[in-house]
């Protein structure tokens, strides 16, 4: 039999045979081999469910499932051959399964089509590895706030506009990036879900002629849901379009603090210093040390972000139901995966092992930073804050025309520019005193990063109680 009578499609292309450069172009089975497993699994699914309705016997059923196994083997073994005819992760089942059961195999696909099949086995896979990549993600939240607990006492310097703002506690910048995390895991466990609806069992378009029992087939594969519209079953990769979103945005995040610790690692910072383990030197200057590993970060979310528009503009112009397009979801999808699952991983560990330097962040506080505290001083003495604010803008003028900082202003000085200004200004010269009177919730104050660690914690606790993870 000629390579093209084997194809699934064969009869009705016998006296035709594909261009090879065809062949090569329209093949899957080089990047979709690693459904594997989600295909024998559903496979197996629906040789029970054709069975419990009369299509094959109890026995052809164990051996259809038998046979699956040996397959199944094949690939966690590495000695599974993939055949130059096999167009399909699915196609090379078959065709394996035929080899060692011979023809009772083909009753296996009886109302079914590779429509419904891959958009099973695409949601099985994504579902276990989006699983996976949860805890990752809460392993990286679990790191931060270890960390921001065990160093709750060191201030920094606060930046808006990359500019000097106001002092912070570093816990409190860590746990900044932590809490966009804590919304990309519930993001995410809301994504399972929709992941988890069952195709199998729509056929190619229309419905299954045998009356299949898709209850059965949900239970037996884990699917929460089943899809009630065969159409929309097979044509459906909203849940890949949402999980590369998704993968951006987690991306996006994972980019920002990776830019801020690049900022904080440089020699004119020197906050922070990445652990050898996740840097690299320079091959011409000896004594480089280069972040690399968050500078690798900070690329790939454009590698992942550029996955996500890819695809997107493959699926926007896509008549209903299935078309041949779709075989162009599962290189970015997993390219995503693959690439945010390492990657939370390896910020899990930078962020684990970074040494910090409070003596540097310290030294960089600087008394200008306290000029909102300065106005505040004033409103206290009844003073609007909107005047208070000009005054401080006047102060701060003023010490620049002397070349002073403003703690070095003296109390003559600041008397000019307000009667309001008394000896008692020099409390204002503090720079924990600042901190801790951001004390109401969302504040940098140690009660209020305290507070956050402990919120975080009960968080994380009912992700492992809820059997999220």
């Amino acid at each position: 039999m000629s390579n093209e009578r084997k194809k699934l499609w064969g009869g009705r292309f016998k006296d035709c045979k594909n261009d090879p450069l065809m062949d090569s172009f329209s093949e899957s089975i080089s990047f979709d081999q690693r459904l594997y497993e989600a295909d024998i699994i559903a496979s197996e699914a629906y040789c029970k469910a054709i069975c419990k309705i009369g299509i094959i016997t109890e026995s052809e059923c164990a051996q259809i499932i038998d046979g699956l196994e040996t397959i199944l083997t094949e690939w966690k073994s590495k000695t599974f051959v993939v055949k130059p005819y096999d167009e399909d992760i699915h196609s090379a089942n078959e065709r394996r399964l035929g080899e060692l059961i011979g023809t009772i195999s083909g009753k296996l696909h009886t109302g079914r089509s590779r429509n419904d099949q891959v958009a099973t086995d695409m949601r099985l896979w994504l579902r276990i590895e989006a699983t996976a990549i949860l805890n990752h993600l809460t392993e990286l939240i679990a790191v931060v706030v270890r960390r921001a607990e065990s160093e709750v006492d060191v201030i920094m310097p606060g930046y808006t506009h990359l500019q000097k703002a106001q002092p912070i506690r570093w816990s409190h910048f860590l746990l900044s990036n932590a809490w966009l995390w804590c919304k990309d895991v519930e993001r995410l466990k809301q994504l399972i879900e929709r992941i988890n609806v069952l195709p199998l069992g729509c056929g190619a378009i229309a419905g299954h002629a045998f009356n299949i029992d898709r209850v059965f087939l949900a239970e037996e594969l884990g699917f929460h849901g089943m899809a009630i519209n065969s159409m929309t079953a097979v044509g459906d990769r909203d849940f890949v379009a949402e999980f590369l979103f998704w993968a951006s945005l987690t991306m996006l995040h994972i980019s920002r603090i990776a830019e801020d610790l690049i900022i904080y690692s440089s020699a004119e910072f020197g906050f922070v210093s990445v652990s050898d383990s996740y840097s690299t030197g320079s091959s011409l200057m000896p004594q480089k040390k280069n972040p690399d590993s968050l500078e690798l970060l900070r690329g790939k979310c454009g590698r992942v972000f550029g996955r996500m528009t890819g695809f997107m503009m493959t699926y926007k112009g896509l008549p209903s139901s299935y078309n041949r397009d779709l075989q162009e979801d599962k290189e970015p999808l997993f390219d995503a995966v693959d690439t945010l699952s390492t990657s939370l991983q390896i910020l899990a560990g930078v962020l684990g092992t970074l040494m910090i330097f409070p003596d540097k962040m310290r030294q960089s506080l600087s008394t200008d930073m306290l000029t909102t505290d300065l106005a505040d001083y004033l409103v206290r003495k009844d003073i609007p804050f909107r005047e208070a604010h000009f005054v401080c803008g006047l102060v701060v003028k003023l010490a620049a025309e002397k070349g002073l900082g403003l703690h070095e202003l003296s109390i003559n000085d600041l008397q000019t520019l307000h009667p309001s200004f008394g000896s008692d200004v020099v409390d204002v010269w503090n720079y924990e005193k600042s901190i801790e009177l951001r004390s109401a919730v969302g504040g940098t104050s140690e009660s209020s990063v305290n507070f956050q660690i402990g919120q975080m914690k009960m968080w994380l606790a009912r992700l492992v109680a809820d059997k999220s993870l």
